[in-house]
């Protein structure tokens, strides 16, 4: 096989990004993908006719014009372009005390949370009109604009001058926590609780951990660029991207996995694959998470000791159960897509069970299911730790699942009469498909205390991008991830 200008392990949307934009720019990639199916944490798989996000399932701003969307920023260079379904409400969320239903326009919002707590109502519009500046001030600096490394400041200045100075007032927000805005701006304790639950959707940490950027980025999308439904899923995105990645003359292999990173003199030369066969290259970027590329791909010795153990103390987030259904649709008119459901408000909402999330994507894209039915996938957060395929598992993926059961009877009382379909997956499960450390989705790195490791290596030529990097977890953050690192290798 001929040698390439760059190679990319994996082909999630952090790889595929970066990998296209590249090929868009004249070099030549070649993508390795261990699985059969392209899109890591967000490809999709079909059984018995039915078509599942194993991952991601709320997105906004993927069509709108005036997207702040890497996602979209990045199909637009590449000549691609997604077909989506908008809708509103967003979803519904589920407290033991009330029902919400959440909707993009703000002021019809503002009316469901006045029913609640009046107070409150006023409040969350105090703590919006803090954070959407931010948003505002960023949509003056394309995420295609930036770059990974010192080289963006002259960028910045020379073509961003009068966006750079508009951010100047918000500068403080951009590394400070929505906890810290949300102690500035809201008591009510129904509220912070709503804010803590979205943080928690966003990043798998409450207010205090997350930054403020990437929810004032959630807010204005889903206000000014709107809620839609990619049609045929995360794959849609996935199948766009890898169609940009070979229109500009670059490849996917598919099924072919890289076993072990190749470097000399800390300098990289290339991959080596399972049977031995040697691809080089004298760039390679990894969407392998921070610590499958440092502890599968690379040997002990080719990092700095000191550099490989601070990188390999970055602390994951949990992993999930999943339970994907196909069910029975008769009588099930006016779904809403999506759901969070909280069982108990005792419980803090990062106990492992205790907030449920769920999607029923054919509401919008009836092509996901044999006609008459629904997919469902539903999810929530679950330690790695104790998981065994052992003679007690399959008992206890039933009995985990349990949770979910519980969650998804709130909204379709007769659930466990309509499922024709029945799929659990653990950790474990997340692990394997997925090649991830304990099946987690990224770093926890809480705002203020750490930034996410960025795309660099102390390996010349070794680059990584994906959920473990700037600027984190999520579809548009690994977007960015890829943008960030490819605009940095060719400018």
């Amino acid at each position: 096989m001929q040698d390439s200008d760059v190679i990319v392990i994996g082909s999630g949307i952090g790889g595929l990004t970066a990998a296209a934009l590249l090929a868009r720019y004249g070099k030549r990639v070649i993508v390795c993908e261990s699985h059969t199916i392209p899109g890591g944490a967000a490809h999709t798989f079909r059984r018995r006719g039915f078509e599942f996000d194993s991952g991601p399932s709320f997105y906004c701003g993927l069509t709108s014009a005036g997207s702040l969307n890497p996602v979209k920023q990045v199909l637009d260079v590449l000549g691609e372009s997604l077909e989506s379904v908008p809708y509103d409400p967003l979803g519904l969320y589920h407290f033991p005390e009330a029902s919400l239903p959440v909707y993009s326009n703000q002021s019809r919002y503002r009316e469901e949370l006045t029913k609640i707590t009046p107070q409150g109502a006023k409040e969350l519009k105090r703590f919006e009109e803090r954070l959407l500046p931010l948003y505002d001030a960023m949509k003056g600096i394309p995420t295609l604009a930036l770059r990974a490394d010192w080289q963006v400041i002259p960028i910045l200045i020379g073509r961003y001058l009068p966006s750079l100075l508009k951010m100047v007032p918000h500068l403080p927000l951009v590394q400070a926590s929505v906890g810290s805005v949300m102690d500035a701006t809201v008591q009510d304790p129904w509220i912070r609780r709503l804010i803590d639950l979205e943080c928690f959707l966003l990043s798998g940490l409450k207010a205090h951990g997350t930054i403020a950027p990437e929810v004032a980025f959630v807010l204005g999308e889903r206000s000014r660029a709107g809620v839609e439904y990619p049609v045929g899923g995360s794959a849609a995105i996935v199948k766009a991207l890898v169609r940009g990645l070979e229109r500009w003359g670059s490849q996917l292999l598919l099924g072919h996995h890289v076993e072990q990173i190749l470097v000399e003199n800390r300098k990289v030369l290339g991959v080596q694959l399972t049977k031995g066969e040697i691809l080089k290259a004298p760039i390679v970027i990894s969407n392998a998470s921070i610590w499958d590329t440092y502890t599968k791909l690379l040997r002990p010795e080719d990092l700095p000791s000191s550099f490989s153990k601070a990188a390999l103390n970055t602390p994951p987030v949990d992993s999930f159960m999943h339970l994907h259904l196909g069910i029975r649709a008769d009588g099930l008119e006016n779904l809403t897509g999506h759901h969070v459901v909280v069982h108990d408000s005792d419980k803090d909402i990062t106990v492992p069970g205790n907030t449920c999330m769920i999607s029923i994507p054919s509401v919008w894209d009836a092509t996901l299911a044999p006609e008459g039915h629904h997919v469902v996938h539903a999810y929530t957060l679950e330690p790695y730790a104790g998981w065994e395929r052992n003679d007690e598992y399959e008992h206890k993926k039933q009995q985990k699942a349990q949770t979910l059961y519980r969650a998804l009877e709130q909204i379709i009382p007769d659930i466990r009469e309509r499922v024709v379909l029945e799929l659990i997956g653990t950790p474990l499960t997340h692990a394997y498909y997925l090649r991830r450390y304990q099946g987690t989705y990224g770093p926890a790195i809480q705002a203020g205390q750490g930034m996410f490791p960025g795309s660099h290596t102390p390996i010349q030529g070794l680059y990584r991008v994906g959920d473990s990097t700037t600027p984190g977890i999520g579809v548009p953050a690994v977007a960015a991830s890829g943008i960030l690192c490819a605009n940095m290798l060719v400018k």
